[in-house]
């Protein structure tokens, strides 16, 4: 998988970073994806500028409903339809966000030549599509917001084919089978059990994207243990406690959180506009200060998870 950031500023956008959104492509040599989370105003635009286009999302993930978050997905929708795309496309958000794209496309007098399926989640199971599994949590904020964990199943381990040669089975169908795990049985009357030939399952990668909050019981448990967390960083720690009023996370917050779920990396994002391009290395600094591995999102920077 990979992360680019499209946008990485809170509240409104700056000269140099757009609001919120963040794709994640999901490079499977067999049903690779494309897939957005949150949608702020001006997304379509910051996709123009990279190899990506809105025809191929499959899924769109939405936090919560602050602006930031949301207002460019209108604009995004009906350019997709308006491209003669008919990819079918998934929404999946808090309760009001049916009503806010039913509302925006009835009263905008548009619509999409596409099957466009909106989910209004809760806490728990959002999708598995058999490779990956997501999880949405919820979190500390003044609106219902949403944390998301991607989590890819385990990959089997591979088979051990010089074993299998050695007790007399030639690549073949049967290879298919011993690979999931299966027991079959040979001409002469044996029966090989897969799972003796196989090595120990890859664990597959996970992957923690917060919406916006303060800190919760629940950000522990959805960020513990991946090997990527994108979370806010919205103000430096001087300034926690407003940061907190807000629903909003320090970088001293988001840094502790990263160490505390033992985490992998932690990218740090949705800074405010007051930091300009010294003031967020200083925000780096701290986060780093209790965190090594922290890096700053920036508009258009790519993560490989």
């Amino acid at each position: 998988m990979e992360l680019i950031f499209l946008g990485t500023s809170a509240g409104v956008p700056t000269r140099t970073r757009n609001v919120t959104a963040m794709l994640l492509n999901l490079q499977h040599p067999t049903r690779a994806g494309l897939w957005l989370f949150d949608c702020g105003e001006g997304t379509q635009h910051q996709m123009l500028r990279t190899a990506f286009h809105p025809g191929k999302l499959d899924k769109i993930f939405i936090t919560h409903l602050h602006g930031d978050h949301l207002f460019g997905l209108p604009g995004l929708l009906c350019s997709r339809s308006m491209a003669g795309n008919v990819r079918p496309l998934d929404i999946y958000g808090p309760q009001g966000i049916r009503e806010f794209v039913e509302t925006t496309l009835r009263l905008s007098g548009s619509w999409t030549d596409y099957p466009l399926t909106i989910h209004e989640i809760t806490a728990g199971p959002v999708v598995d599509d058999g490779l990956r599994k997501v999880t949405a949590y919820l979190l500390a904020h003044p609106v219902e917001c949403y944390g998301y964990r991607i989590e890819e199943h385990d990959k089997p381990g591979a088979l051990d084919a010089a074993a299998l040669a050695a007790a007399g089975v030639a690549p073949g169908p049967l290879f298919q089978k011993l690979k999931a795990g299966e027991t079959v049985a040979l001409e002469d009357g044996r029966t090989l059990c897969g799972t003796d030939y196989l090595a120990p399952a890859e664990p597959g990668k996970k992957l923690a994207i917060f919406g916006d909050t303060s800190p919760c019981p629940a950000s522990l448990e959805l960020a513990h243990g991946v090997d990527l967390l994108v979370h806010e960083a919205t103000l430096e720690s001087a300034m926690e406690e407003k940061a907190n009023s807000r629903g909003h996370s320090s970088t001293r917050q988001a840094a502790q959180l990263a160490l505390n779920a033992g985490v992998g990396r932690l990218v740090i994002t949705h800074l405010s506009s007051r930091y300009d391009e010294k003031g967020s290395q200083a925000v780096l600094a701290e986060c780093q200060s209790l965190f090594a591995q922290t890096t700053l999102a920036e508009d258009f920077a790519l993560v490989h998870i």
